[in-house]
């Protein structure tokens, strides 16, 4: 999945290049809108029958705010609000994929506080604010996905993928891209980024673990607040309310 046609095309050719397979498919979305989301999931049970595995990866950073269609500040709906839909919508099909995984990327950059009356941003919006509030919430969805997938043969984890240099620098106000050049250097490569997704999406070692938060393919600890249950619940409740979508096994 990728909004950007001539990128997947590109990738995908890569891959086909270094692999030797053909059967790659794309599916062209904007995850920034339910709609686009809920295309995408017809599309794919239009097509498969079974989801042995789903990488939720998308994500943004933003120095200003702004709404998406649905009038959610959109770091928000990308980064946190698409991976529990997705989730969500294709279970179905993950548990068809029995044993599957559903791997969540966040970060190690999480908020340690929420305002649930601040989630758009409304109050007051930061870049950074935003993005560790988006990454917070997905850890926390993590950790409540996991206890309703309990028995289902679908798990769900999450990760901190190190500092990756990727052009997510270009939505960077100047004098952070300044400082982002000087560590580049520093920073993985988006390949050694992509390792403990991959683990967390193939390896052995975590057949049946579930609601974990990995970094360097280790099991790690979370943000405090990531253990509070009332905090978790509460995001559910507003996550239900923002995108019409729950869980029911």
């Amino acid at each position: 999945m990728c909004r950007n046609q001539e990128r997947a095309e590109a990738a995908i050719k890569e891959i086909k290049e270094n692999c030797g397979d053909e059967s790659i498919e794309f599916i062209l979305a904007d995850l920034s809108s339910q709609k686009e989301i809920h295309r995408v999931v017809r599309e794919f049970k239009g097509k498969h029958e079974k989801l042995d595995v789903l990488i939720n990866n998308a994500g943004v950073n933003l120095p200003k705010r702004t709404l998406t269609v649905d009038g959610i500040e959109t770091t928000f709906a990308v980064n946190y609000l698409a991976q529990f839909m997705l989730s969500i919508l294709l279970f179905d099909v993950l548990k068809k994929g029995n044993p599957a995984r559903i791997v969540n990327v966040a970060s190690s950059i999480q908020a340690k506080s929420i305002d649930f009356e601040n989630l758009n941003g409304e109050k007051n919006y930061g870049q950074l604010k935003a993005y560790g509030l988006s990454k917070l919430a997905v850890v926390l969805f993590t950790h409540e996905f996991a206890k309703r997938l309990s028995e289902t043969g679908v798990t769900v984890n999450c990760l901190h993928p190190g500092f990756v240099k990727t052009k997510m620098i270009r939505n960077f106000r100047p004098f952070v891209k300044y400082f982002y050049h000087l560590i580049g250097l520093f920073m993985k490569t988006p390949k050694e980024g992509a390792k403990t997704s991959i683990f967390l999406a193939s390896s052995p070692e975590v057949n049946g673990v579930s609601g974990m938060y990995f970094k360097n393919r280790k099991e790690a600890k979370s943000a405090k607040i990531s253990y509070d249950d009332e905090v978790v619940k509460r995001l559910w409740e507003i996550s239900v309310e923002l995108t019409n979508v729950d869980f029911k096994d």
